[in-house]
Parts: C-alpha cells; structure tokens; sequence
C-alpha cells in the first residue's frame, strides 16, 4: 500500500491514508494501459484489487486513485449490483474528491477544471477535454495529441493505423483513415504516436 503514497503529491498523503487504512483494498501498479488509467474489482474469494497505471503524473495518479476509491465504496454501501458509474458512484466520488479540490494539492491550472468535473463526473477525466489538457501538461513524457495537428497533416493512432486530419469539428477533429478513406472522430487529446511525412 505504501507505494501508492509515493505516486501523490504529498499535501493528500495523509487525506488518502485517512480513506483507506481502516480497509482491505490490495493495491497494485501496472505498466501503462491505452484503455484505462486505473481498476477495481472484487474477485470470487471478496479480495478487492485496485490497480493503477505507474506512469500517470502525481495529480492524474491521485484523481484515479480517488475514483477507483469510489468504486470500492459504493459497492460497500449500495451493493455489488449497482451500476458502475451511477448515481450512486457519482455521489460518492464527488464527496470524496471535494475535501483536496483546493491549492494545497493541485494547482490553479488543474484545479478551475477539477472543480467543474466534480459537479457531474464522467467515467473518465479523458471525457472531460479541459481536464484532460490541463492534467497532461504535468506528464513527464510529452506527447503529441491530435488538437496539436494541422490540417492535412497524416499521423499513426495508437491502434497502428494511419489517419489524415480533416478538419476540426465543435468537440471533436475528424479524421480520415488512409487504407479505407472512412471518416472517424478522434477526442482532442488521442495520442498521436506518430508524425508521418510523405
């Protein structure tokens, strides 16, 4: 479990230890997923298992941490039974995330967006684009994403496939696929694996 306090800013440390000493939630760190920045799940034996991408940035790594935190205490309270990311995940994630919206934990530039997020939380940060951005500009790799592309420019998506961008649209940028010329809508932040020139 220590290991986790290593991967949050130090100002939520002892917040998160307050949440989860008293629990019996098995946490785990696992190489970067393209799908996913976290888990939870509780095996046939009751076990519950949280895992969390390792290479998510301090503030990115304590949101998820948050929500997957959630996950574990909605199913404690209402049942394995209820919806994942329902009303009752919902409620519960914005009560946990409320006490370190502040800027002792997270800066200005995350937190205007946080604090906008938290009203009505989706199933993932990457849903909500202003977050997204303002999360990413802390990852310690900086990656190309898809708003950064020009039109006309041809690029390789994380599904190894070539793309051309089109135009962007009013959420989104729409993309054509080279092979199939079939149009596609990629989110603002897709990470562009590639530039390629031709």
């Amino acid at each position: 479990m220590e290991q986790i306090f290593d991967k949050i800013p130090k100002s939520s440390v002892e917040y998160v230890r307050c949440l989860i000493s008293s629990e019996n939630i098995i946490f785990k760190l696992k190489k970067s997923r393209r799908t996913k920045h976290g888990d939870f799940s509780i095996k046939k034996n009751g076990l519950v298992i949280i895992t969390i991408n390792e290479d998510l940035n301090a503030y990115r790594f304590l949101i998820t941490l948050i929500h997957e935190i959630s996950h574990y205490f909605s199913v404690k309270n209402h049942g394995v039974h209820i919806k994942p990311h329902g009303i009752e995940w919902k409620n519960t994630f914005k009560k946990l995330l409320l006490p370190i919206i502040n800027n002792d934990i997270f800066p200005d530039q995350i937190l205007k967006f946080l604090s906008n997020y938290a009203k009505n939380p989706k199933a993932s940060t990457d849903s909500h684009s202003d977050l997204s951005f303002a999360l990413n500009n802390y990852n310690i790799s900086k990656s190309k994403h898809v708003f950064n592309l020009n039109n006309g420019e041809i690029f390789r998506a994380s599904n190894k496939r070539k793309y051309k961008m089109i135009k962007k649209l009013r959420k989104r940028y729409e993309c054509m696929d080279v092979s199939s010329k079939k149009l596609y809508l990629f989110n603002p932040n897709a990470v562009v694996e590639e530039i390629i020139y031709e």
